[in-house]
């Protein structure tokens, strides 16, 4: 079975919160949509779960949400 490809997000800059992540990378519609996620255990980050909005991602973190998988990337590197 092959795993589902990583998109990569490119960011202007690093940290990003977790809850921004996930409207950026289109996985939440909007700040509510990205909570009730967290909410419900539906987010891993680099394979673990994560229920903390405010989560920070660095560079190369791997998001996972309904079997959609993104990262984010510094642009210009």
């Amino acid at each position: 079975m092959s795993r589902t490809p990583i998109d990569d997000v490119p960011l202007t800059g690093e940290p990003i919160r977790l809850g921004q992540f996930l409207k950026l990378a289109g996985m939440a519609e909007d700040g509510s949509h990205a909570k009730a996620l967290l909410e419900s255990g539906q987010v891993q980050v680099n394979g673990r779960e994560e229920t903390r909005r405010g989560a920070q991602l660095r560079a190369g973190d791997v998001v996972a949400v309904a079997g959609r998988r993104a990262r984010p990337v510094i642009d210009g590197q």
